[in-house]
């Protein structure tokens, strides 16, 4: 690969995605979006009538549906430009103006879901009698009528709205705060040369083999934090109150009940993650021994949980073999998943390398009625080649829901989004362990997936765990302050890191760092999702055809069912702590493996 990065001109088109199968000219899009404002205009003519009779909601739920659908692909068309290449302007001018438009829709339809939410049950019985092709539209309407217990009067409605902006700021001035304000010190690198800390560089601070450098990064990083930790409390704790607001103007039992109510999942899924993983430290303290041990030192630290257990296996992935590899590894899941995969590699549904001005990472996403794309930065790397396999996990699970559910079913919960992409890791994974006669790679590809498990699975439940036990101190009138939350967040860290790790005072300040503690019990689904595609994956590569099939059931049900019940489709129940702990049973299994490459 060349060293100085191509002009988005310069790529072979063989290596970009085609978006002209989204749109053939630009002309075709514009008309798209004409024809979107088009559509909107006659929509804001329903109000105060959407539900005056059957046949009026019926074209009106078709003619919504319409403009989803076609507002999806005119903003994907947009957005892969945009993303291809951010020095672009006419590209970027694309894109603010449908960001534009957009917000001007929704603010013309704002009286949508109220209207549909003050609609009579009985009312809505008679309807599906009335005009049976309504029926489509059962599941959507029952779900925005399953929050009508926690909606208000009109006018109490309008009294929330008017306090959103409000409610925000702590979350707000955190941001500000944090990506803005806050200035870091700078550290002396590997080459004697001044560095400032960022956000961005300190966990790479931390990766480094220089123990020095990974110290002093740690406690400057911490010692900024604590200057400011008063403050920063103060807004964690508003975030709270203002979370405590909703939930009891809403009547919600708790901000937990609440926040996931949104995917309709039941409390007791959060707590099932949570008293499993507590109930599994012991793995997790094994992990830690094991870090020691292969790190040859007397004490483990904080700043010592990101760098390399293992030298780094360096070994260079073309795309082409990358491609191949995880063809093998996904053969599992049958012939007919592998031709769309195929077809996906083959057909132009990948830009694979960056240019200049091209987005940063890497993402799946697309519109329904055309495939979907993927936007890759490959760099010839073991992780280029997992993420190659992660991001077509998401293009499957994205291709299957759309080519099976109507439009108003086919997009997936956050809840279940990194399902399909983990499984495919995982099977890369298991392939890889199973297929090398290296003892070099077998102990570098267990601790990459050591290293999976101790990030997604252990510290974001310890993440979520921190998040409910604050939640519930405010809930119970407690104060929040720096001292509470250091407490709090230092017991939770010797808890989950174990006897082998010394907790350094400083972390007891991480709290104060982490912006999904403003996300409102978001974190615990990355754990949920891992947790789901281990038993998943695990379950494909034991028990076959019958798995496979259920598998492929769940990745082609889109949001046809609650989030929950999608998942049991695949065999797994989350109301139960079973998947949580096979999953950990496979941490369990791995650090076992590696400790005896350690004796």
């Amino acid at each position: 690969m060349a060293k100085e990065l191509l002009k988005r001109s310069e790529v072979k088109e063989e290596f970009t995605w085609n978006l002209a199968d989204m749109y053939p000219t630009q002309e075709a899009w514009e008309a798209d979006v004409k024809e979107s404002q088009a559509l909107a205009a006659e929509l804001a003519k329903e109000e105060g009538r959407l539900t005056s009779s059957a046949e009026e909601l019926y074209q009106a739920l078709e003619k919504m549906s319409l403009l989803d659908q076609k507002f999806d692909l005119i903003f994907n068309y947009a957005a892969r430009l945009s993303d291809e290449d951010t020095k672009n302007a006419q590209h970027q001018a694309m894109y603010q103006k449908l960001q534009a438009i957009a917000a001007d829709i929704s603010s013309r339809l704002a009286f949508w879901e109220p209207e549909l939410l003050a609609a009579d049950e009985a009312l809505l019985e008679s309807y599906y009698a009335q005009k049976p092709e309504l029926e489509l539209y059962r599941k959507q309407m029952q779900e925005i009528q399953r929050q009508k217990p926690h909606c208000l009067s009109a006018e109490m409605e309008k009294l929330m709205a008017m306090t959103s902006e409000t409610r925000r700021n702590p979350s707000q001035t955190y941001s500000i705060f944090n990506n803005s304000d806050l200035q870091f010190p700078s550290v002396t690198d590997e080459n004697g040369e001044q560095i400032r800390i960022t956000h961005g560089r300190f966990i790479g601070f931390l990766e480094s083999s220089d123990r020095r450098l990974r110290k002093e990064a740690f406690e400057k990083l911490y010692h900024t934090y604590q200057q400011f930790e008063n403050s920063i409390a103060s807004m964690y704790s508003g975030h709270i109150k203002s979370l405590i607001f909703n939930a009891r103007a809403r009547r919600y039992a708790s901000t937990l009940e609440a926040a996931v109510d949104n995917n309709n999942v039941s409390p007791k899924v959060y707590e099932n993650l949570v008293e499993t993983v507590n109930a599994n430290l012991d793995k997790m303290h094994r992990y830690v021994a094991l870090r020691k041990k292969f790190l040859g030192l007397e004490e483990l630290h904080m700043y010592d949980i990101y760098t390399p257990m293992l030298p780094d296996f360096a070994k260079k992935i073309s795309y082409e073999e990358a491609k191949a590899t995880v063809l093998k590894a996904l053969a599992p899941l049958g012939e007919d998943y592998l031709k769309v995969v195929k077809e996906g590699f083959e057909n132009r549904w990948i830009d694979v390398y960056e240019n200049e001005g091209k987005r940063s990472g890497a993402y799946s996403a697309g519109a329904y009625g055309t495939h979907p794309y993927v936007l890759l930065n490959y760099n010839e790397s073991l992780d280029s080649m997992f993420t190659l396999a992660h991001e077509m996990g998401h293009a499957m699970h994205s291709y299957l829901s759309n080519s099976t559910q109507p439009f108003i079913y086919s997009q997936y919960r956050i809840f279940v989004a990194e399902v399909a992409s983990t499984c495919n890791e995982i099977l890369l994974m298991e392939y890889l362990l199973k297929n090398t006669t290296d003892k070099k790679e077998r102990a570098y590809l267990l601790n990459h997936y050591l290293d999976s498990f101790k990030g997604t699975v252990y510290r974001q439940t310890m993440f979520a765990e921190f998040e409910m036990v604050t939640n519930r101190m405010a809930e119970a009138g407690e104060s929040l302050t720096a001292d509470v939350l250091d407490k709090v967040y230092h017991d939770l860290n010797c808890k989950y890191y174990g006897p082998d790790m010394v907790s350094d005072s400083e972390i007891a300040t991480e709290w104060a760092r982490i912006p999904h503690f403003y996300y409102n019990f978001y974190v615990y689904q990355y754990a949920t999702g891992f947790s789901s595609a281990v038993a998943i994956a695990r379950n494909i590569l034991r028990n076959g055809a019958p798995a496979v099939e259920a598998y492929k059931r769940f990745l082609s049900s889109g949001c046809s069912q609650p989030p929950v019940e999608l998942l049991k489709i695949a065999g797994v129940n989350l109301e139960s702590a079973q998947p949580i702990q096979d999953a950990l049973d496979v941490f369990g299994e791995i650090v076992e493996e590696m400790e005896g490459l350690a004796e």
